[in-house]
């Protein structure tokens, strides 16, 4: 079966925003995700990035303002017209939530969806356990078992690691598709996705100088 790796956080805007195109392309050619939450702030700094705390106000204006509601119409998804109010609430709980799905069997696919919409679309607070419950248990799944699961240590470690992996591989955003290693940044990069699993891209043929 063709895997999506699919590298994100469950707040990440872009993530909500092609998520349901991601879904379809996963449909057309039955490929699986392979979901990898990460905590997304670390991969950024790695990556030589700033923050948004740090970030110019006119970035961020661009960024909530004006960006993510371009590309809500242009795909047809509801959000929320501010910064949502939770969005720099802890991402343990919820990537945790979406990683003990995976492991528990079928399901990831669904909570990933139904997390980052609450975040986007519904202005919930997706750290908050209260929050998570019904949506998890609206995915078929066990609340309480998530739940527990997502705080657990073994949870958290591949929290850790799908973290350190997404920096050893130079992720810096989300979110980061792979199909058979080659990485795609961003929900604007899906037809490409789509094209990858019907025809890989030519391995790039130059180099660049290093910068500095």
């Amino acid at each position: 079966m063709k895997t999506i790796e699919y590298v994100y956080s469950a707040h990440s805007a872009f993530a909500w925003l092609g998520s349901t195109r991601l879904s379809e392309i996963c449909a057309q050619h039955g490929a699986r995700l392979l979901h990898k939450p990460i905590d997304l702030s670390p991969v950024i700094e790695a990556a030589g990035g700033l923050p948004f705390a740090k970030r110019t106000q006119a970035h961020v204006d661009y960024f909530f303002g004006r960006d993510i509601a371009r590309w809500a119409e242009y795909r047809g998804v509801p959000v929320v017209h501010h910064r949502p109010t939770h969005h720099d609430a802890p991402l343990a709980l919820p990537n945790g939530a979406i990683i003990a799905a995976q492991e528990a069997g079928p399901g990831a696919d669904a909570l990933a969806h139904a997390i980052l919409g609450a975040h986007w679309r519904d202005d919930a607070d997706i750290s908050d356990p209260d929050t998570l419950a019904p949506l998890i248990a609206g995915c078929g799944l066990d609340a309480d078992a998530i739940l527990s699961a997502a705080r657990s240590e073994p949870v958290q470690a591949i929290h850790r690691a799908n973290t350190k992996e997404a920096i050893a591989r130079n992720v810096f955003g989300s979110p980061t598709y792979f199909v058979g290693g080659d990485p795609f940044y961003g929900q604007d990069r899906l037809d490409m996705v789509d094209r990858a699993l019907a025809r890989p891209f030519a391995p790039a043929e130059w180099r660049n100088p290093p910068v500095g």
